[in-house]
């Protein structure tokens, strides 16, 4: 069957679809049906099954006689370390700290933050969680504390695991320092934590809280999978909300399974033995389905890469990974490839590795400019492959999928919409727009299995941030057309939410930061275009009245509080302090006409600006950052 085959059999009887992949999963109890419909708009699928996803990430593969096979491979350039751990070395590892978890009263529903770098035992943790129950809620590692505070306040875990330390190319970051300040900023306080020690900064230990990785372990018992309902959480991720205040996706167990399941061989054509490679983050969704999960409920094996696409030691690193381990996709963010093509535009470093292994390359997490696609293509020769999905949907939305049918690729789009995805361009009244007509990209409710069916704790802003605005569809927060073909193309977010390097941040957040400043009387972010990032933040300032220190001291301390608060992820290093920013009449800022002179590309003059001079003055100041240049 080709792909509009599948996708049309999809459309007609989405029961019998999504059944048929239930098969794939091992299931302590089948599920009866597959959508639960009951309290539309909100639905969730697989409801009544009885699942556990450990076993079907690990010890299935075990007793099916592949506990040899290579489920991890770790690479750390920065620690000049490697290793692998075969799935039935995954089987005892998980169990064990499944069990030391167990020992100090960890539970079915409770849930456990996990704040670790690129070590294979950021993934342990992660099953050792869903092997009991437990809820994991991962937070990128080096997160500056007051962030890692909040996601403490709202997910109220009985535990925290986490590492001393994280490495990067030129220093070492402690870990433990900030998960300290965060534990004494949050209201709620964890029972206890569990600190892996690494040789590059060991921790101090608070008596009587925290616990050594290893001496937990020492004397607990092995832990057995527990099967849970299928709607049962098995993580919350928090994502940037335009307030500011971070939003926690729920991924529900038994869809998760059976839809990333799905997406390894339909999508990424990959078969179990297969070394796929998600060149990402634990702490991103992409960590989470594509490196952890999808990966091991599929019988591959996956690569924890501890190490930066240039600098660790040079921009042929990739190329080293791949060769070395024989790699058969490679699933990364366009950045990493800007920077490669930066540091070594020819490609030169490739001569020096054999790459033929490798099949596919897929880019995801921020839109891919033809530039890299085309770069990419010509120096790896192999189908360089763009998707396009959400920390909310945990997989791709629209993707070329090669496991059922090369479509022909058309640079520019992410290709098709997917099984499970009936999405469509909507006008502002809901209306669905003619082929090559820009509008909302929406998708028709029901979503497919293991995307989010709530947000945690939250139902009500799940309910206004993505199901209010055009009912009946949820609202992807994206703009963009499909054209004759029904290819989707992505043009710009709806929202002040920016994608730098593949992270989606809040500009929301970094302006609550600024305008926390005491010289700041009212400030404004937008995320610019960046070559090399996709976007960077910069801020604007106006100062109170009666300041008359110097610019420079200002933007320079707004600089390293958005750094200390947010973290370094935001990639906040420029400010200008301005003397009014543009307005609508009702004082509305106009951040995306703001956008457009930074970028030196035409706009209309806002219908409702206050004082159309301030755009002069606006594009003054960003030229004195090289921006608002006409191209």
């Amino acid at each position: 069957m080709g792909y509009k085959d599948v996708y049309t059999a999809w459309k007609e009887d989405p029961e019998a679809f999504w059944m048929q992949a239930a098969e794939a999963i091992d299931w302590a109890e089948p599920p009866s049906k597959a959508l639960f419909d009951e309290n539309a708009p909100l639905y969730e699928w697989f409801v009544d099954a009885k699942v556990n996803g450990c076993w079907n990430a690990v010890d299935r593969h075990v007793e099916a006689g592949n506990g040899d096979r290579i489920a991890i491979i770790y690479d750390s350039p920065v620690t000049e370390c490697k290793s692998q751990i075969s799935y039935k070395q995954l089987r005892d590892q998980t169990a064990l700290l499944a069990g030391a978890l167990q020992s100090k009263g960890v539970t079915v529903g409770d849930r456990v933050v996990i704040y670790m770098p690129m070590v294979p035992e950021a993934l342990v943790a992660m099953l050792a969680c869903a092997r009991i129950g437990a809820i994991h809620s991962v937070v990128f590692g080096g997160f500056a504390s007051n962030e890692l505070a909040v996601r403490i306040d709202d997910a109220a875990p009985k535990a925290i695991i986490a590492g001393s330390c994280g490495i990067e190319p030129n220093r070492v970051v402690p870990y433990k320092p900030l998960l300290d300040e965060a534990i004494a900023l949050a209201s709620h306080k964890p029972d206890f934590c569990v600190i892996l020690q690494r040789p590059q900064a060991p921790a101090d230990m608070t008596e009587g809280r925290d616990y050594d990785w290893h001496q937990i372990q020492a004397e607990a018992s092995p832990a057995p999978c527990v099967p849970v309902a299928g709607n049962h959480p098995a993580y919350i991720l928090y994502t940037s909300g335009t307030t500011g205040q971070p939003k926690g996706v729920v991924r529900p167990t038994a869809g998760h399974l059976v839809a990333l399941n799905w997406t390894m061989k339909s999508i990424y054509d990959v078969d179990p033995g297969d070394v796929y490679w998600a060149a990402s983050d634990v702490g991103w969704v992409v960590g989470h389905s594509y490196i952890c999960y999808a990966p091991l409920i599929h019988g591959n094996t996956t690569i924890v890469f501890e190490g930066k696409p240039v600098g660790t030691p040079d921009a042929g690193t990739f190329w080293r990974v791949i060769q070395e381990h024989n790699v058969r996709v490679l699933f990364t963010a366009p950045t990493a490839f800007r920077a490669i093509k930066r540091d070594d535009p020819k490609g030169a470093l490739l001569a020096d590795y054999d790459i033929s292994c490798l099949k596919t390359l897929f880019l995801a997490g921020e839109r891919a400019d033809p530039d890299t696609i085309e770069w990419a293509q010509s120096k790896l020769g192999v189908p360089v492959i763009d998707h396009w999905w959400q920390t909310e949907t945990g997989y791709a939305i629209a993707a070329n999928p090669l496991g059922i049918e090369a479509l022909p690729v058309k640079i520019g789009s992410p290709s098709v919409a997917m099984p499970g995805w009936d999405v469509q361009i909507l006008d502002e009244a809901g209306h669905q727009v003619p082929a090559g007509t820009l509008g909302a990209i929406a998708v028709k409710l029901p979503l497919p299995p293991g995307t989010l069916p709530t947000l945690w704790h939250a139902e009500d802003r799940f309910r206004k941030s993505y199901l209010e605005h055009f009912p009946g569809y949820y609202e992807t927060g994206d703009a963009g057309y499909v054209d004759e073909d029904g290819y989707l193309y992505i043009m710009a977010r709806t929202d002040d939410v920016i994608n730098v390097a593949g992270h989606r941040l809040s500009t929301g957040a970094m302006e609550e930061v600024l305008a926390s400043h005491p010289d700041v009387a009212e400030c404004a972010v937008v995320g610019v275009t960046d070559k090399l990032k996709g976007q960077l933040p910069v801020g604007f300032l106006c100062l109170s009245k009666g300041v008359d220190r110097p610019a420079g001291e200002i933007t320079s301390e707004v600089v390293q509080m958005v750094r200390d608060q947010i973290g370094p992820v935001a990639a906040f290093k420029q400010a200008l302090v301005v003397d009014r920013l543009p307005k609508t009449r009702s004082g509305k800022i106009l951040r995306a006409t703001m956008v457009k002179i930074a970028d030196g590309e035409e706009f209309k003059m806002p219908a409702t600006i206050d004082d159309p001079a301030i755009l002069d003055e606006i594009a003054e100041a960003l030229g004195t950052l090289g921006y608002a240049q006409t191209k």
